[in-house]
């Protein structure tokens, strides 16, 4: 570390570099941490959570239950040993509550004033973060699996939605109403995620064992369809042409420069795309065990060189080399399985959720060169 701050001080590097190598330092010493708890509210397992970007304050949360709550991240009390507070829950004594599981829940991307929910009682509700009321409810004819809204679109304010339905469901938040559909899946619809890099490129997956791209703009159907064999039809059985996997798809995600897809499938495989080619890159990163039979929500590092990828595993979570395949680490805490896990950038934390009720965070772990004791709360040197 002394070389990258003398270079940094020659001029000899840029100052990315240097934060890029700590960065990765600290990804790479993530373990638990005992000092900070999350405020245990849900009564079942949690489906769902969202960190907002506007300050990395405040995270959402979604279970099982249909409760939605709000916490603060921030150690208000300045002790070593504390407990991240809900601020606010939509619970069951409220009367906007979502009837069934909550599955895919997302902070809108410019402003804290909002978020977005979406549930196995066929709804997303658009709501108001200052009265927990919903401001708009978008209503549909199966179970919602997921929904998300662009992290850069400025031209459009469209949130794609996947269901029990083949077909994919753009809503719009201007007008409040169902603008479009996709049609090309032949199965449900367990993830969709949009490009960070290009606001109208959006990604989708079905149990029909196919993951499309999208141009929204297009009038025609998708882009491409990924294709796990590169085209190579001696490779594909009949059944396999043009699949992404050898099973159903539940899970998607981009890098944070929006030049690469992962995905990942119940044939126990998650596999890494060119985004702009829909080649398969052939990164083996082994047996990823999938037993969902919803969507999986994993999630990429963002600010380091290389990048992670953070992935439940039963009740673990695996930790693997975004380009290598290695898997570093397995992050052990839950007492069940664990269902979706988010990264934090600002302080390269992790949270996860699962079904043992639980948000446990996963921190660097700073220690003096000299011994092996741990030094205090790593977030103290980002404030």
């Amino acid at each position: 570390m002394l070389s990258f701050l003398i270079a940094r001080q020659t001029g000899v590097d840029e100052p990315v570099r240097l934060r890029r190598a700590e960065s990765t330092r600290r990804v790479l010493s993530l373990e638990l941490n005992h000092d900070r708890d999350v405020e245990c509210i849900h009564g079942n397992g949690i489906n769902t959570i969202d960190i907002e970007v506007i300050e990395g304050r405040y995270m959402l949360s979604g279970g099982s239950d249909g409760v939605i709550v709000i916490y603060d991240l921030e150690n208000n009390s300045k002790k070593p040993h504390y407990t991240c507070k809900a601020v606010c829950t939509v619970g069951r004594s409220s009367r906007y509550v979502h009837k069934f599981s909550v599955e895919t829940v997302q902070w809108y991307p410019h402003d804290t004033g909002m978020f977005v929910s979406s549930s196995f009682d066929k709804t997303m509700k658009v709501w108001d973060t200052e009265t927990l009321k919903p401001a708009e409810v978008f209503q549909f004819e199966g179970n919602v699996y997921c929904h998300h809204m662009s992290p850069i679109a400025r031209k459009h304010g469209l949130i794609a939605v996947g269901t029990k339905d083949p077909k994919v469901q753009l809503c719009d938040l201007k007008s409040g109403s169902r603008i479009h559909i996709l049609q090309g899946h032949r199965g449900e619809v367990l993830s969709v995620k949009w490009s960070p890099r290009y606001e109208h490129i959006l990604a989708t997956a079905s149990t029909d064992s196919r993951v499309r791209v999208w141009d929204v703009r297009r009038a025609s159907g998708s882009l491409f369809t990924l294709d796990q064999h590169n085209g190579d039809k001696s490779k594909a059985s009949s059944e396999s042409v043009n699949t992404a996997h050898d099973g159903r798809v539940n899970g998607l995600c981009f890098t944070d420069d929006g030049l690469y897809l992962l995905t990942a499938g119940t044939d126990d495989r998650m596999r890494l795309w060119n985004s702009a080619t829909g080649e398969n890159t052939l990164v083996n990163y082994g047996k990823v065990v999938n037993e969902s039979r919803k969507g999986v929500k994993f999630t990429v590092s963002r600010g380091c060189s290389p990048e992670f990828v953070f992935v439940p595993c039963g009740s673990s979570v695996a930790m693997y080399g975004l380009h290598t395949g290695e898997l570093v680490t397995m992050l052990r805490g839950h007492y069940n399985n664990v269902d979706c896990c988010e990264f934090h950038p600002d302080y390269q934390e992790l949270y996860s959720g699962g079904k043992d009720c639980n948000i446990l965070a996963w921190v660097p772990v700073l220690r003096h060169p000299d011994t092996e004791d741990e030094g205090a709360d790593s977030r103290q040197l980002f404030n």
